[in-house]
């Protein structure tokens, strides 16, 4: 079946969202999933106490301990895993004027 075409007439649960303090960072890796693909590198993100999982193949994050970050997230039994490209600077307007 082609993607992005839902069977029934089910409402998908909608995104998570968290913002926050990054807290702490652990890096694992490069894994190599299979031939071909890039490296892959696991984080493990403490954000105001809540643990996060992320996966990229990027070697650095955008994000630095201390700064306000915003990610959506599912909750899995695995833990609570970031999409993909969701992981960023929180940006406060109040601190642009």
């Amino acid at each position: 079946m082609a993607g992005g075409f839902r069977r029934g007439n089910r409402r998908r649960a909608p995104k998570l969202e968290a913002r926050g303090e990054l807290q702490s960072v652990e890096r694992e890796g490069p894994f190599k999933e299979w031939l071909g693909m890039p490296d892959l590198y696991r984080y493990q993100l403490v954000v105001d106490g809540e643990h996060y999982s992320y996966q990229t193949e990027d070697a650095e994050l955008p994000v630095a301990i201390g700064d306000r970050v915003v990610l959506r997230y599912k909750e899995t039994k695995a833990g609570n895993w970031v999409d993909r490209n969701s992981l960023g600077k929180a940006i406060d307007p109040s601190e642009y004027q």
